[in-house]
C-alpha cells in the first residue's frame, strides 16, 4: 500500500483528509503535538485504516531534514499533502514581531523544504503533491496582507513545479478553500460568524473527490 504523508495531520482538515484517504493509502501524519497525532491516528485505526505518525515542526529545517531521512518517510509515497498552516490577521501597521516569519516558515518554507527532502522518492514513485493553500492565494484580502503574501508564495511554488514536472508523472495539485470552521480562528475575531463556514469534513470530501482529476481545486467557504 502506498503512503500518503499529511502535515498538520493531528487536527482539522489534515485529520479529516487522513480518514478519507486511509481507504487507499497508509497514512503518515506529521504535526507538532504528539497527543493530537495519537488521537487522530486512533480515529483512523478505528475506521479500519493503516496509520503511522511522527512529531515534526515544519518550521525547523533540522527537523524536516531528520524526519525526511527516516524510514517512515521513505518507500512508496503516493501522496504528499502540505496542510500545516498558520495565520495572523489585522492591519499591517499592527503586525507583531515574528508573525511574518512564523507564517512564511510554516506556510512556505516548510512545504518547500519537505518537498525537496522527499523529491527523489516523489520522482521515482510519480507521486502527487497536494498544496492546501486557501483562497488567500488567489486574491488580496483586507487585514490579511502577510497571510496572503505567504499563500501567494506557496501558490507560485506549486504552479512552478507543475510546469517543471509537466509530463513526468509527478503531479502537483493546488487546493484553494475559504475559511473553515476550525480552531484556526479561536484566537482571532477576524471571522465574526464561523457557523457559515464549511466544516473540515466537507472540505476534505471535496478535495478527495477532485484531486486525482484536477490540478486546481477551488472551494467556496460558504455552505
Amino acid at each position: 500500500m502506498k503512503k500518503a504523508i499529511i502535515t498538520g495531520g493531528g487536527t482539522g482538515l489534515g485529520k479529516e483528509l487522513g480518514k478519507l484517504l486511509s481507504k487507499e493509502y497508509h497514512i503518515v501524519l506529521l504535526g507538532r503535538t504528539k497527543e493530537k497525532l495519537e488521537e487522530a491516528a486512533n480515529e483512523i485505526k478505528e475506521a479500519g485504516g493503516e496509520v503511522s505518525y511522527a512529531v515534526l515542526d515544519v518550521r525547523s529545517p533540522l527537523e524536516v531534514e531528520q524526519v525526511s531521512s527516516t524510514e517512515l518517510l521513505q518507500g512508496d509515497i503516493g501522496l504528499l499533502v502540505h496542510n500545516a498552516g498558520v495565520g495572523y490577521f489585522g492591519p499591517l501597521s499592527e503586525a507583531k514581531g515574528g508573525e511574518l516569519e512564523a507564517m512564511f516558515e510554516t506556510n512556505v518554507l516548510g512545504p518547500i523544504r519537505l518537498t525537496k527532502g522527499l523529491l527523489p522518492q516523489l520522482e521515482i514513485n510519480k507521486s502527487t503533491i497536494l498544496n492546501i493553500i486557501s483562497t488567500a492565494g488567489l486574491r488580496g484580502k483586507k487585514n490579511e496582507s502577510l497571510y496572503v503574501a505567504s499563500k501567494f508564495a506557496l501558490r507560485g511554488f506549486g504552479e512552478s513545479l507543475q510546469k517543471e514536472y509537466e509530463g513526468s508523472g509527478l503531479r502537483v495539485v493546488n487546493a484553494y478553500m475559504g475559511g473553515m470552521n476550525t480552531p484556526f480562528w479561536d484566537e482571532t475575531d477576524h471571522i465574526s460568524d464561523r457557523s457559515r463556514l464549511r466544516s473540515p469534513q466537507e472540505v476534505a470530501e471535496i478535495i478527495v473527490d477532485q484531486y486525482q482529476s484536477k490540478d486546481e481545486i477551488v472551494i467556496d467557504s460558504k455552505k
